[in-house]
């Protein structure tokens, strides 16, 4: 049975509420109710592997995160990363969170980092100074961007994974990046809300097209000789609480921090979600790109 208009205007009303939701807990809630941490670990889990069987069995391995804060996959790389593991992030509060949990579980060969990995790892110079003030001056066999490269403009990606795979990847290592797909045909998609009302109130449009470069950089003679896979998945979402439906929303349309959607526009974002998801059941559906080079 449908609400009734009280409770539709109540319902809304706690939606368009809920962009004040800040970007931690709208990913809490994202990382609780969609498959996409499970999508991310089963690919994680076979790199893992596949160094495994290629590194000797007594080398202790180590892996640098970008971005990644305090995210589930973050107990795989505790556990198989032995010889350290870094995670670098520009916010305190999942790094916070980290270093409670290594606190009250005494895990071992955890470093956290503060920083813009746009700034620190942009170049090969500062990769190499990244290198010798935060890593000890050794190298690292993975490293990961698990929904971080949204930070970074594509212009800077070249060089970007260019000077990390020069200067802090160790040989034989890998890094797995993972992005939302920019497709957007699909209405049900988070891409199509991005397009279609991002598009709509403010003329842009998502460019992020991780799949794509991963295309161009397998023809790049910079990195000769390592194999480059890209593969897209499909990861759902839903919630039976609409506020926290519409804190998701909100983190996708990049409400406040990038975009400043006005009342009348968060009204009609959230009437939308609410007509063609809320009273549906429709799962919002997320097309994610996976780039993964081995060295």
């Amino acid at each position: 049975m449908k609400p009734g208009q009280d409770e539709r205007q109540k319902l809304v009303q706690e939606g368009i509420d809920a962009g004040e939701t800040d970007m931690y807990r709208e990913d809490r809630i994202w990382s609780q109710f969609s498959s996409d941490k499970v999508d991310i670990s089963e690919v994680l889990m076979e790199v893992v592997r596949g160094l495994h069987r290629t590194l000797p069995p007594e080398e202790l391995i180590r892996a640098l995160s970008v971005g990644s804060g305090s995210e589930p996959q973050f107990q795989i790389l505790e556990s198989a990363f032995r010889g350290g593991l870094y995670l670098l992030d520009s916010d305190d509060v999942p790094l916070a969170r980290v270093r409670k949990d290594i606190r009250n579980r005494c895990i071992e060969g955890v470093r956290t980092l503060k920083g813009d990995y746009t700034r620190l790892l942009a170049t090969r110079d500062s990769c190499r100074a990244f290198l010798k003030e935060q890593l000890g001056g050794g190298r690292v066999h993975l490293i990961t961007l698990h929904h971080s490269l949204y930070y970074s403009d594509v212009s800077s990606w070249q060089d970007l994974f260019e000077s990390m795979m020069g200067e802090l990847l160790e040989e034989g290592g890998a890094l797995h990046a993972v992005l939302m797909s920019p497709a957007c045909h699909d209405r049900n998609s988070t891409a199509w809300l991005y397009q279609h009302f991002a598009g709509e109130f403010f003329g842009c449009g998502n460019d992020q097209d991780l799949a794509a470069f991963g295309r161009d950089l397998a023809g790049s003679p910079a990195i000769a000789g390592v194999s480059v896979r890209v593969m897209t998945h499909r990861v759902r979402f839903f919630v039976k609480d609409f506020r926290k439906l519409m804190s998701v929303v909100w983190m996708i349309l990049l409400y406040p921090e990038e975009h400043r959607y006005d009342q009348d526009q968060r009204r009609e974002i959230t009437e939308y979600v609410y007509d063609n998801f809320w009273l549906t059941g429709e799962p919002l559906v997320q097309l994610q790109d996976h780039l993964v080079i081995t060295g």
